[in-house]
Order: structure tokens, then C-alpha cells, then sequence
């Protein structure tokens, strides 16, 4: 599992565990009973304190992202595929609200927007011509 953390950052480093983590599952690189790293060796890879880690853990435990197997580790739940379209839905949504935003700004009509957006899913072949 490939988890960095940026302490330069403002986000929190739990928060950026239990984002990279959920991005992990909503790509696919982490599928349905993949085993996580324990808090402590993630902790020592981070070179974090394991209390940050055993959050991040809590949090996507309680955001049905990952489970617990009494003495056998921390896995990654079936329902995380769930969970984490959620939040890529969150986030992506919160990126084109950004878009909307700037081009409203910059005095694109409704229209304009559309014919663009338009313009870009059939660039990247979402959209038939």
C-alpha cells in the first residue's frame, strides 16, 4: 500500500491516511479483503506517531471502508467500493462546483458551460460527436 504523508500540508495526517486510502479503493488499487499494513508498521513506514494512524484506522472503520479480524489484522470491507464512490462522487462533485463557479465568474451563460463540458466529454470519448 503506497500512503505518503505531507506534514507541510494543512490537512491533518489522519485525514490524508483515510483519504489516500479511500482514493485507493475507489481506482481499484485496493479491492474487498485486501489486507492494510497493522497501525504500528504503517505508523514506522510513516514515521508517524501510531495514535495517528490507529484515527485514521477508526474513522474508516466507522465509514465502513475497513474492518477489523480479531488477531488476524485490518482488512479492507465489501463495503468499501460503496464508501468510497461516495466520496469520489463527493469529490469530483466539489471539483466541478469549482468549475461552475470560475466560468460563472468569468461571465460563461449556461450555455457556454454546457457546449464546453460537452466539448471535453466527447475529447475524452465519453460522449458520442
Amino acid at each position: 500500500m503506497d500512503v505518503k504523508v505531507d506534514t507541510s500540508d494543512g490537512t491533518p495526517i489522519y485525514l490524508q491516511i483515510v483519504d489516500q486510502i479511500k482514493r485507493s479503493v475507489a481506482v481499484g488499487r485496493l479491492k474487498p479483503e485486501d489486507p492494510l499494513p497493522s497501525v504500528r508498521q504503517l505508523a514506522l513506514d510513516l514515521t508517524i506517531n501510531p495514535n495517528t494512524v490507529a484515527r485514521a484506522y477508526l474513522e474508516l472503520e466507522h465509514d465502513g471502508v475497513i474492518y477489523k479480524r480479531q488477531g488476524q489484522g485490518t482488512y479492507v470491507s465489501a463495503h468499501a467500493v460503496d464508501a468510497s464512490r461516495r466520496e469520489r462522487n463527493r469529490i469530483v462533485g466539489a471539483l466541478f462546483d469549482k468549475a461552475i463557479v470560475e466560468a460563472v465568474n468569468f461571465g460563461m451563460s449556461a450555455s457556454e458551460i454546457d457546449e464546453l463540458y460537452r466539448g471535453l466529454m466527447r475529447r475524452y470519448k465519453l460522449e458520442k460527436p
